[in-house]
């Protein structure tokens, strides 16, 4: 295996929510991957594992990623960054990169960790390659040494992070955690595909699940279906005794009206899952994906299987939306 840092606080735990469970109808396990670690916590921090060991062994002293202003990945990158004592510089967009960025949510954990954080447009975000090209190549030239990560940390290295953690599931299962057995699915949220991908790979390669349900926020799914195919030929070609993925359906069902906005009845599942088991969702990502698997439930699609969300974290990007709630509390 290629090499990791040791980031993450592993494994999580995989949890039964009993009253959420049969309010749904659905033998439900939810894998807490919000729990990976503190500020910090959520799905990127498992690929930064990979891409910031990657990063060090090439003498990197400055990270650069880019992502949505509440973006979770930009605000683990910098936490993570900030503790291996990595400069990083965030390019993070906005509707109007003009104006300040609040001081809340992500973008207050970003500038606890002192981030250089570049505001940019939607229309300039769509050239966020070029442009973390561009600010590597700057760096270089003052005699730095950068590293530049992709958006989500998707790409074939970042995706490894979810192959281990199917490992990581499989051993809990082996211990007869989760009921002992292979999940009939497991479902999560999909912002950047390399969640996707590395747990569709996982998925089959340590038998944990016959199918992985991608529950888009953004995009569509053919846009999906082809990031994460590409992102999967990546990953195998790093590790070739990755072997076909498991079936994934990316859906798109729940996307919302765009990204980072919620619907009222997204919102008001939030408030129910919340009061149901504990458990935090975000507007961005988990609570749209776990409102698609509530639909699935509703429509009988998950009778009789065994089914595992994987909550892939977000509580600072819900705290930035507090004020979205107000007419649903």
């Amino acid at each position: 295996m290629r090499k990791r840092l040791a980031l993450s606080h592993l494994p999580t735990p995989i949890q039964r929510p009993q009253r959420l469970a049969e309010a749904l109808g659905v033998d439900l396990y939810v894998k807490r991957d919000d729990m990976t670690a503190g500020a910090e916590a959520g799905n990127k921090i498992r690929k930064l594992e990979y891409l910031l060991a990657a990063a060090r062994e090439e003498g990197a002293g400055c990270v650069i990623t880019c992502g949505g202003l509440q973006s979770n990945h930009a605000r683990a990158t910098a936490l993570v960054s900030a503790s291996l004592g990595l400069r990083s510089v965030l390019f993070l967009r906005t509707s109007d990169p003009t104006a300040a960025a609040p001081l809340e949510g992500n973008v207050l954990l970003d500038r606890l960790a002192g981030a250089e954080i570049r505001l940019i447009s939607p229309e300039a975000y769509r050239e966020r390659g070029a442009l973390m090209a561009e600010a590597a190549a700057e760096i270089r030239a003052a005699g730095g040494r950068p590293y530049v990560i992709p958006e989500g940390g998707s790409n074939g290295l970042g995706a490894l992070g979810y192959v281990r953690a199917m490992e990581e599931i499989r051993k809990q299962l082996d211990l007869g955690l989760a009921g002992g057995k292979p999940f009939d699915v497991i479902v999560h949220a999909c912002g950047s595909g390399g969640t996707a991908a590395g747990t569709a790979l996982g998925a089959a390669r340590y038998e944990v699940a016959g199918e992985v349900r991608a529950m888009a926020v953004c995009e569509d799914r053919a846009t999906f279906a082809r990031i994460v195919v590409g992102i999967m030929d990546d990953a195998r070609a790093l590790e070739p005794r990755l072997g076909s993925p498991a079936r994934l359906v990316i859906d798109d069902a729940a996307k919302g009206p765009a990204y980072g906005v919620s619907t009222p009845e997204q919102r008001a599942r939030i408030l129910q899952v919340a009061r149901l088991s504990g458990l935090v969702l975000d507007p961005v990502y988990t609570g749209k994906a776990f409102s698609g698997l509530w639909d699935l439930a509703e429509r009988g699609e998950l009778s009789g299987k065994r089914v595992l969300f994987l909550h892939t974290g977000g509580l600072p990007g819900l705290l930035a939306q507090g004020a979205t709630f107000a007419d649903a509390l």
